[in-house]
């Protein structure tokens, strides 16, 4: 008995002491932050009242506050007041304006694209066109945010544009009738064989679920008995819109996806609604590195219940989680508040941002370190690296000169160009430029001051500079003359090497002026190894079941297998 009460007292003690120490851990905490506070309000009052010049101080501010957020993650984000447009097209998909995208070139603001059937569209506004006034204030040197902020308006607003398109010497002013622009989410959906409906989805915004579930319908109602759904470049959005995608091809009742934070009140587990609209077509999932978040809940929703087949390469890896949350002033902060799991119990998370390296930089996480789980069939599955297809299709990386074109605009500029030729060109799928049209971009690029760095010359460099502090500079210098010849930037040659990815740049580009996003998608699938891959698999009903099914235990590699059979017969 005494000793029972001796185990009781003890017990206590400990309990007390846990207790005191979180409280005081808890009380040092609250005074770290109000004295950081009372630091940086205090810093910020003698810029205001002692520093040289005056400053800017929401810029000051704003900036601060940015940088201290990049030290977490790339998703936890600021909005001001006079930002919260960015947050709800991010979340809706919806802003009003005149639906085009919007850029900088050659010292003006220029329009980049403009959306088809929405207001630029339908005013005859065309990629190239720069624009100098807006309601008669000029914006010759306006920044692009400027220029954004005077095109979006209330809906059914008018405004007067004046541009100045490329190879006309006579300005034009427009009269454009503000809309409210809602993107649609499918880019574009078709019959791509007797049998096989194919659609691009490329954001999960407010009730894009629902267009999916349209879309489907309507290819099934011209035939389609199995389906392509693409996730390539879909970076994701809202979750309960993933969720709410995956219900479509699963039962009532299956957990598609939960969320663990530090919050344990905000911990949530996500369960389809709804009775699916079809649980037994066939279906591929297309991904790559450009499908993040919802993408990936999808993806990996319908891997670990092996309900599709996943084909292409692996994704992003974003396994976690934003919550909007109200700020003073009418802003917003959009921070990480816990990570997501998938069916399997997996998180696909590939970086961790809570340990970086001691430059900043964050590591992707190891395969070494990550662990197996099993989907519902039995099949392994990885965590902590986004999700690995069913059917890896290796992707060719193109050269570095590719996104110096695009980046520096020679590409953009060149089309621009050549669409003033007014040359028909064949349907999307069918269309290719010719070798005179790229001998024509070959002397275009010899016009301009295009200068382009490679990486791998910058690290020859710093390769020079170890090879000379080691000492191995003088019984080495041959071969590393003749690699530096070899990694030297060469527009001739690199203009050749990567003539095929430079191509199909260029395709891209004039398809897009003619046939807007959903040309581009039609005539990429034309060569495309990924979709191929995806036909293939879909056109095969036992090889569609088998990738469905988890490996059989104990069978030896074919090598040994050939290796055995050589000897047995020999």
């Amino acid at each position: 008995m005494r000793k029972s009460i001796l185990l009781m007292l003890a017990a206590f003690a400990v309990m007390q002491l846990v207790a005191q120490t979180s409280a005081e851990n808890k009380n040092q905490r609250y005074y770290d932050i109000n004295k950081n506070i009372d630091i940086f309000n205090s810093v910020l009052r003698e810029l205001d009242l002692f520093y040289v010049d005056s400053i800017e101080v929401n810029n000051l501010v704003q900036g601060t506050i940015n940088n201290m957020l990049t030290r977490l993650d790339p998703y936890t984000e600021y909005y001001a007041e006079e930002n919260m447009g960015d947050l709800q097209f991010i979340t809706t998909g919806e802003y009003a304006g005149i639906g085009a995208i919007i850029s900088y070139n050659n010292g003006r603001v220029i329009i980049n694209e403009p959306y088809e059937g929405l207001p630029a569209d339908k005013a005859g506004l065309k990629a190239g066109d720069a624009i100098l006034d807006i309601d008669g204030e000029d914006m010759r040197k306006a920044s692009v945010k400027q220029v954004s902020d005077k095109l979006k308006g209330t809906p059914g607003t008018k405004l007067k544009l004046t541009i100045q398109r490329p190879g006309e010497k006579k300005q034009q002013t427009l009269t454009i009738e503000r809309e409210k622009i809602e993107m649609d989410p499918i880019t574009y959906a078709g019959m791509v064989s007797k049998e096989t409906g194919y659609f691009h989805y490329g954001s999960f915004t407010a009730n894009s679920a629902e267009r999916v579930k349209e879309t489907v319908s309507e290819l099934k109602q011209k035939g389609a008995t199995s389906l392509i759904i693409d996730l390539r470049g879909n970076g994701g959005g809202i979750l309960d819109e993933a969720v709410n995608v995956v219900n479509l091809f699963v039962p009532k009742g299956e957990e598609i996806v939960y969320t663990k934070g530090k919050v344990k009140q905000w911990d949530r587990s996500y369960h389809t609604q709804n009775q699916p609209l079809d649980e037994i077509i066939p279906i591929v999932v297309l991904i790559d590195t450009g499908s993040a978040s919802a993408s990936e809940i999808v993806a990996g929703g319908l891997q670990d219940l092996d309900r599709a087949v996943i084909v292409g390469n692996r994704s992003f890896g974003k396994g976690l989680v934003q919550t909007p949350r109200d700020l003073p002033y009418g802003g917003n902060i959009k921070i990480t508040t816990s990570k997501y799991y998938i069916p399997s119990g997996r998180c696909i998370q590939a970086l961790d941002y809570s340990h970086r390296n001691p430059d900043g930089s964050v590591a992707r996480v190891p395969d070494s370190l990550t662990s197996v789980f099993k989907t519902r069939n039995g099949r392994e599955v990885r965590d902590g690296g986004g999700i690995t297809p069913d059917i890896t299709v290796p992707q060719k990386n193109g050269g570095t000169i590719t996104y110096y074109l695009m980046a520096e605009n020679i590409i953009f500029d060149f089309v621009t160009e050549w669409m003033q030729s007014d040359r028909k060109i064949d349907s999307p799928e069918k269309f290719h430029l010719s070798d005179a049209d790229y001998d024509a971009f070959r002397e275009f690029v010899k016009t301009k001051d295009f200068k382009y760095d490679q990486l791998s010359e910058r690290s020859l460099e710093q390769l020079k500079n170890m090879m000379e502090f080691e000492g191995y500079m003088d019984v080495a210098s041959a071969e590393f003359k003749a690699l530096e010849e070899k990694l030297h930037p060469d527009l001739d040659r690199d203009l050749e090497l990567f003539n095929e990815d430079i191509r199909k740049m260029i395709e891209s580009e004039i398809v897009q002026r003619r046939y807007y996003k959903k040309g581009v998608l039609i005539h990429q699938l034309s060569d495309d190894k990924v979709f191929d891959k995806a036909l293939e698999v879909l056109s095969n009903p036992d090889l569609y079941r088998i990738l469905l099914q988890p490996k059989p235990a104990n069978i030896p590699p074919a090598k040994e297998i050939k290796e055995k059979l050589k000897n047995q017969y020999s």
